[in-house]
């Protein structure tokens, strides 16, 4: 059975985001992940972590200037100093929270760039930050994102991320599988999970096409469901779904599912 993780990002948005953590744990989640905690202190999320004995499953690595449309910086050319610190910060957080993965956004490879010189950066940076996150016992994971919600983005397809993972190494890196992602680019959605399993570190759910809870769209669940547990994933599933209405409300699909 999977272990489900809240994505505090999104999900529980009825209450201030630190309140989202007790929100999370009265409606039986016990991990939680989120996009960004860098606009609270590590020592105030810890609090809420261990007020509510919840694991904290994954958050994002800074991501350059979010509000006028970057969305990571790992493969950006003349960012590498403001991506080092970027990791330096988030392994910080990482150590007070007691997050064992962290993920590292590509970027939207801005024009002009060719995808070669782009691909040079982004495993410099990711081999580089994978040495630095290995000694905290910190994987870094990789998330090809879809091509819809995120044009332009470096990194669209498993095949491309389980590269990367095998060239840096399993132990330093990971594929962040998102199921909402691999069913918009790609779909065959159980059949790259089967291929990839083996570099899958973190997966994260949501349905098609509105991105919506399990059950509001397209996808199979009760199948995927299934098989993962037969592919043997023994990882957290974050839920990173908006909720078409109110997030506790929408969590019947738990029980649908057998999850």
């Amino acid at each position: 059975m999977p272990r489900l993780a809240a994505n505090l990002s999104m999900m529980f948005n009825e209450v201030p985001f630190l309140d989202r953590f007790a929100a999370a744990r009265r409606a039986g989640f016990e991990g939680v992940e989120f996009l960004f905690p860098y606009e609270f202190p590590a020592a105030a999320l810890r609090e809420r972590l261990s007020a509510e004995g919840l694991t904290q499953v994954l958050f994002n690595l800074p991501p350059g200037d979010w509000a006028n449309g970057e969305r990571g910086m790992a493969s950006l050319p003349g960012r590498q100093a403001e991506f080092h610190e970027s990791v330096k910060k988030a392994l910080d957080y990482a150590a007070a929270l007691d997050c064992r993965q962290v993920h590292c956004m590509a970027g939207i490879v801005p024009a002009g760039v060719s995808l070669t010189t782009a691909a040079a950066v982004y495993a410099a940076n990711l081999a580089w930050a994978a040495e630095q996150a290995k000694p905290a016992g910190v994987r870094l994971v990789i998330e090809p994102i879809n091509h819809r919600d995120m044009p332009g983005y470096f990194l669209n397809t498993q095949a491309q991320g389980a590269a990367f993972v095998e060239a840096i190494g399993r132990d330093r890196l990971g594929l962040q599988f998102d199921v909402y992602h691999v069913q918009i680019t790609e779909g065959d959605i159980t059949k790259r999970m089967e291929q990839f399993m083996p570099v899958i570190t973190h997966m994260q759910i949501a349905d098609v096409p509105a991105r919506n809870e399990p059950g509001t769209g397209e996808i199979g669940w009760s199948y995927v469901f299934r098989r993962m547990d037969e592919l043997g994933y023994q990882g957290w599933v974050g839920c990173e779904y908006r909720p078409a209405g109110d997030t506790v409300a929408g969590l019947g699909w738990r029980e649908r599912f057998d999850v």
